[in-house]
């Protein structure tokens, strides 16, 4: 989970360094520019931005033009992705509930105008397809090797994807042996007792 969150916002830092679209709502604050800016400043705006988990309603969000592309889908359609992907499926339910979820967070971001539309277009594709080959990688014996016929394997993280998954022998069962908490557990066995 942390090696493809890191791949993507890696990747979004880059894509906000080479390219600045203006703001998408008027009613969005941006500090002023600063030609003179020193590394305190720097400093200053980066905490004053983490302080404020980057969002813009509580007033501490600085910057502006960090919208190619959309950090809000890339958290979204993961955290979706991640929940269908590693939760059995008989818990279509909630499958179907973080996919709905995420679909009207999406939309409410647009609707906001946090984000232009080819921000969360490209936030989805780049994040489903970070994930789909990460686990399409993680899924097959075959391809946790490096061979001429491996093309995923010419990715410049496929060393850290071995680190992490080289020692897996396959897809990781979609199950819960059992509750992973001491609650209710603890609880239940009491009550069996009395």
């Amino acid at each position: 989970m942390f090696l493809l969150l890191s791949l993507l916002y890696m990747y979004r830092a880059i894509t906000m360094f080479v390219t600045v679209m203006p703001v998408s709502s008027r009613t969005y604050y941006c500090s002023p520019k600063s030609n003179h800016t020193t590394s305190l400043d720097v400093a200053k705006r980066i905490l004053q931005l983490f302080s404020g988990f980057g969002l813009s309603v509580n007033g501490k969000h600085t910057y502006c033009g960090d919208y190619i592309y959309s950090g809000h889908t890339v958290v979204l359609v993961f955290s979706y992705l991640f929940v269908s992907e590693y939760t059995p499926k008989k818990l279509y339910l909630l499958h179907w509930a973080y996919g709905l979820l995420a679909a009207v967070g999406v939309v409410m971001v647009q609707l906001s105008h946090g984000h232009y539309t080819v921000d969360i277009i490209i936030a989805y594709y780049v994040t489903t397809r970070i994930f789909w080959i990460y686990h399409t990688l993680a899924n097959n014996s075959s391809l946790k090797q490096y061979s001429p016929n491996n093309y995923l394997g010419r990715s410049w993280w496929f060393p850290f994807f071995l680190y992490f998954e080289g020692k897996v022998n396959g897809p990781v069962p979609k199950q819960w042996p059992d509750w992973p908490l001491p609650w209710p557990r603890r609880f239940l066995a009491k009550s069996r007792e009395s």
